[in-house]
């Protein structure tokens, strides 16, 4: 276990944004883990757990507290059964799986972050999300002070969220396990249209793993949403904003504004989530709002290459880059009656 006073949080972030924490520790093992959370909690001194900060908006004054960053390693194979230390680097992960002939998690390749961050935010991509392939997540309650297994009927998973989310003072996850599917090489049916066409076949077709893998690779990284440190698109959070979720009366109100402002021609996208309600686009908000690619004059800007994410073109402040997403917010909210919500954690700022 390794541990810095007054330590650099920014370069543990995808934005390598945010100031400095007052203690960093770095834990290898989960016993490190455990022990730093409670040495944390029994002296009452606040606590950041950081993964592969890939969803994190650290503010420019940083974190007074012991800042804990998850470095655990592990990865075992059992048939088709998964388990991995939660310090995993996830898109490494994904391709072992991949190169194992295993289905299930090849749509998630090249999402950056750990593996002990999945269940939390139930990151999905492309048709997949972890919640259909997760079996258990091991994790420290730090409210009875031990060990945990959660089942997957316990984690509350839905869009973007989780048990884990709910209750971010809660749990910190140490173990995160999987049931996968032996398809003799192929992958899981393909759910997402726009994967579908990249590969010329129907939804619901499977396809050879390592080509569904690579499809998806080249999709996030014309995005920006594959991790280049010459890129200054990917130095951000991946999608900055959730697709809403609106109820009937909310999604008439949205169709009519945008009736108002668009044409009576124009259909928003609109995807059934259950109860009734319906999903929107995020990124066909911003864009229609007048955000688009490449947006702002600043160092903060939206990326080149896809309107959901905003980015740190390299001389950015966390301040910057927060003026430029509620300006988004805000623009957003006027013309279409809707209000985004930030997907990525914020620490000491919010918008």
């Amino acid at each position: 276990m390794q541990e810095l006073h007054d330590a650099p949080l920014a370069p543990l972030t995808t934005f390598r944004l945010g100031g400095p924490a007052t203690r960093l520790i770095t834990a290898t093992a989960d016993a490190e883990v455990i022990d730093a959370v409670r040495e944390a909690d029994d002296s009452g001194t606040p606590l950041l757990v950081i993964g592969g900060g890939s969803n994190l908006v650290i503010g420019d004054k940083g974190f007074e507290g012991t800042a804990l960053r998850i470095a655990t390693r592990g990865f075992a194979l059992d048939g088709t059964r998964l388990e991995l230390a939660a310090g995993e680097v996830w898109t490494d992960a994904v391709a072992r799986t991949v190169e194992a002939g295993l289905a299930g998690l090849e749509c998630l390749a090249g999402i950056p972050g750990s593996a002990g961050a999945t269940p939390i935010q139930n990151v999905g991509a492309y048709g997949q999300e972890v919640s259909a392939t997760l079996t258990e997540v091991v994790a420290y309650d730090r409210r009875t002070r031990e060990t945990v297994t959660v089942p997957n009927e316990d984690c509350a998973f839905s869009y973007r969220h989780s048990r884990f989310k709910a209750e971010p003072d809660r749990y910190v996850v140490l173990r995160v396990r999987f049931a996968l599917e032996d398809a003799g090489g192929l992958s899981a049916p393909l759910k997402y249209p726009e994967t579908a066409r990249a590969m010329g076949v129907g939804e619901g077709e499977r396809v050879p793993l390592a080509e569904a893998r690579e499809t998806v690779l080249r999709l996030r990284a014309g995005k920006g949403m594959v991790l280049d440190p010459e890129d200054h698109d990917t130095w951000s959070a991946g999608s900055f904003f959730t697709n809403p979720i609106l109820d009937p009366e909310q999604f008439e109100a949205f169709t009519a504004r945008v009736a108002d402002r668009l044409g009576p021609d124009v259909a928003p996208p609109a995807f059934p989530a259950g109860g009734g309600r319906t999903k929107t686009s995020a990124a066909w908000l911003i864009d229609r709002a007048g955000f688009t690619k490449g947006y702002g004059s600043g160092p903060a800007r939206i990326s080149t290459k896809h309107t959901l994410a905003l980015t740190n073109r390299g001389e950015a402040t966390t301040e910057d880059l927060l003026a430029l997403a509620r300006e988004v917010v805000a623009g957003v909210h006027e013309a279409f009656g809707v209000t985004l919500v930030n997907e990525p954690v914020t620490v000491g700022v919010s918008l």
